[in-house]
């Protein structure tokens, strides 16, 4: 058995097959991978990984289930879920996803099901089994990936905390001890744990636009897709590569790579960044969902039209959208007084 010191839940304990799992590849890859990508050029302090991500979300798992009263053997499993939920991250997480073809939690699977890290899994677990619940699937699934989930409440606690925004600061304790299991195996949260419920949706509402979708941040993201963008159609990098690097592999390989990579790092270094022109308001649009729909051809296409006119490359002109948020994104059921 060991012990971790972590900033937002203390020590930690990890048993010794956590700590085989610990030791791995897959998993010391983590550590090189930040959990906020280029945010820390806004929030200096927000250097925080995956690595311990991963560790709190443990934590966390292990205390709900705890509450739960689960049986031992499920404890041990939901720890080993939510230690390797976020395996397959890409470097610069979500940065870097959404130049990619596939999302993060397919790469997870795939690494648990078929790498050196199975073998270790699988003297105690089924994988497949691990991967349906870190999917939100079976009984289980809900604690590491639901509209409540441990995952979430780590993440916005630990990113306000490093970013140094209150936005985020939600009652942990009080949700885990609200949650339960009703007559027919949903998680649902008692009365009492409905208000800490309603802040942390509107935690994650306030931290989007002032953490998740600032606007710097916003600009240093798209600069550094656009640039593995080039990367990846010129096969400078293979996407298949990608869940083996780190940040700072990748950041090299820009660095070394002649034309837009070596100076797009170049920019970023130098905090030379693209700036904003023009913006559209989405309260001033009749159908908003509409933007969201926009398709990644229409996107390219009307970035080339307004290159054209202002006689610049295609590469200096980036037409970001934001990710759609919705209050809808968070539905879970209330236990009241009649069940």
């Amino acid at each position: 058995m060991g012990f971790i010191r972590d900033s937002i839940h203390g020590d930690l304990h990890l048993t010794d097959f956590e700590l085989k799992l610990v030791d791995t590849v897959e998993m010391q890859r983590l550590r090189r991978i930040k959990q906020l990508g280029f945010t820390s050029l806004v929030y200096p302090g927000a250097n925080h990984t995956r690595f311990e991500h991963s560790i709190g979300t443990l934590s966390l798992a292990d205390k709900l289930a705890t509450r739960l009263e689960l049986k031992e053997d499920v404890v041990e499993l939901l720890r080993v879920c939510a230690l390797l939920h976020d395996i397959g991250h890409a470097p610069f997480s979500h940065v870097s996803e959404r130049a990619l073809s596939h999302k993060h939690e397919t790469v997870t699977k795939e690494i648990i099901k078929n790498s050196p890290i199975t073998d270790i899994i699988t003297e105690k677990f089924n994988a497949n089994y691990i991967t349906k619940i870190i999917d939100g699937q079976t009984k289980y699934g809900k604690i590491i990936s639901g509209d409540l989930d441990v995952d979430r409440m780590d993440y916005l606690a630990r990113d306000s905390y490093y970013t140094g925004v209150a936005y985020g600061v939600i009652d942990t304790e009080r949700l885990l001890y609200s949650l339960k299991y009703d007559d027919e195996d949903n998680l649902v949260i008692t009365q009492k744990g409905v208000q800490a419920a309603e802040s942390t949706l509107l935690a994650r509402y306030f931290m989007y636009p002032t953490v998740y979708q600032h606007h710097t941040t916003r600009i240093v993201n798209s600069m550094f897709r656009v640039c593995l963008k080039r990367m990846l159609k010129d096969n400078v990098v293979q996407e298949s590569q990608l869940k083996y690097l780190d940040d700072g592999d990748l950041i090299n390989i820009a660095r070394n790579t002649k034309g837009l990579p070596e100076k797009t790092m170049k920019n970023l270094d130098t905090r030379h960044l693209y700036k904003k022109t023009d913006t559209i308001n989405l309260a001033e649009i009749e159908n908003p969902e509409i933007i969201f729909q926009m398709d990644k051809k229409a996107i390219k296409d009307a970035e080339e039209d307004i290159a054209s006119k202002l006689l610049v490359s295609p590469d200096e002109v980036i037409i970001d959208l934001p990710e759609s948020l919705s209050y809808k994104e968070m539905c879970i059921q209330v236990e009241t007084s009649s069940g």
